[in-house]
């Protein structure tokens, strides 16, 4: 563990699929599509680099060759802003990249997983260690921090709490900013996709006079919504779309009118349909146009902080070079299904099943494709 190395405000969980857009743009962005050099410069200057793995890493020669391993956190808060908010990771995704590295793997860590957090000393001040959600320990890796040092430190925690749970050691690592991301999205200027069902949105919507409006009400923790009298809320009908940016996000945040059946998962299984949305468009509309090349090589660079593990980003990005939005296998844990329990202190907390466990242990093993065949059903419809 290190003495040296970002905690703000509420971003909802939908960004999961934020992280990975920005991880992938930036290595894509590296490849032969439009003048490779240029733009492979242009985009790891724009992206800031830290060190966020620290004691959690490996030693010895690092090289780009083999299997890779890329754990990619989201926050709910960020140290930076000040506000003495704990900070939790609201999203934590493994990014697997294969011995070949022909295509990519991605899993989701749920935020309310019960895992052992080992004790860790961020020099500001100690966590003792004990069971307690994932999502948790970013919170003690930063407590007492702030900026840079508080983001690293709690970081290093979170990956330290990652390599206990499935023996995995990260090659790289990156935390997204949630609200700069969205200036990709408002680059692109729409995002063309299928609808598989019918969504009704609980944060957008319109008065009679056309005025954007709340169109439900929730309670304190963001759950029961209400209808609020008078306001139409945006619907996504089933079926072929090209979403305006304000649409494409909130589409993506949907859960609660999506049922009991859907719920989370449901909402997971669309922000993965929507990622692979946005890369496509990115890589076609983006990548090869002159004027929205630079706006959107700027805008990923914002939203990233990115420990490279040691190997360079260039490295990365040819590595990836071959890789497209196609090529991205999205697995569900637990087979998409909660497995809840009540622990006293702590609340309701998801228990991994000893399926996942074997996806798990398969990502260290860069045996996924076996298990994937084993059980066809975990590969997300995405």
């Amino acid at each position: 563990m290190r003495k040296t190395a970002r905690a703000g405000r509420r971003s909802p969980s939908w960004a999961r699929w934020l992280l990975i857009v920005g991880v992938v743009l930036m290595v894509l962005s590296g490849g032969s599509l439009v003048g490779a050099n240029l733009v492979l410069s242009s985009a790891t200057g724009a992206v800031a680099q830290e060190n966020l793995i620290g004691g959690a890493g490996g030693s010895g020669h690092k090289d780009i060759k083999g299997a890779k391993n890329i754990l990619l956190v989201g926050l709910d808060t960020r140290p930076s802003w000040k506000n003495k908010e704990p900070s939790r990771s609201d999203s934590i995704i493994l990014l697997h990249l294969p011995k070949d590295h022909s295509r990519a793997y991605l899993v989701s860590l749920p935020r309310d997983s019960y895992v052992d957090i080992p004790a860790y000393d961020n020099g500001k001040q100690a966590y003792r260690g004990g069971k307690n959600k994932i999502n948790s320990a970013f919170s003690f890796g930063s407590r007492g921090l702030e900026g840079k040092e508080a983001e690293a430190h709690g970081f290093e925690l979170l990956a330290l709490t990652v390599k206990r749970l499935t023996g995995i050691t990260p090659d790289a690592g990156a935390i997204i900013d949630f609200t700069g991301f969205k200036d990709v999205v408002n680059v692109l200027g729409k995002v063309c996709m299928y609808v598989d069902e019918d969504v009704t949105s609980i944060h957008i919507g319109h008065t009679a006079d056309g005025k954007q409006a709340v169109p439900y009400k929730t309670d304190a923790a963001g759950l029961n919504p209400r209808k609020v009298p008078g306001v139409t809320a945006n619907f996504y009908k089933k079926g072929n779309h090209c979403l305006t940016p304000v649409e494409a996000l909130d589409f993506a945040r949907q859960r609660d009118l999506l049922g009991n059946r859907d719920s989370d998962y449901g909402r997971q299984r669309h922000q993965q349909q929507l990622l692979k949305a946005i890369l496509k468009q990115a890589v076609h509309d983006g990548f090869n146009s002159p004027t929205k090349l630079p706006k959107l090589i700027t805008a990923i660079g914002k939203t990233m902080t990115v420990d490279s593990g040691g190997i360079s980003l260039e490295d990365w990005a040819f590595a990836m070079r071959n890789t497209n939005p196609d090529d991205l296998i999205t697995i569900k844990t637990n087979d998409g299904k909660f497995n809840s329990e009540s622990v006293p202190g702590i609340g309701s907390v998801e228990v991994l099943s000893d399926t996942t466990m074997e996806l798990l242990q398969s990502v260290k093993d860069d045996t996924v494709p076996a298990f994937l065949q084993a059980n066809p059903s975990w590969i997300a419809d995405s």
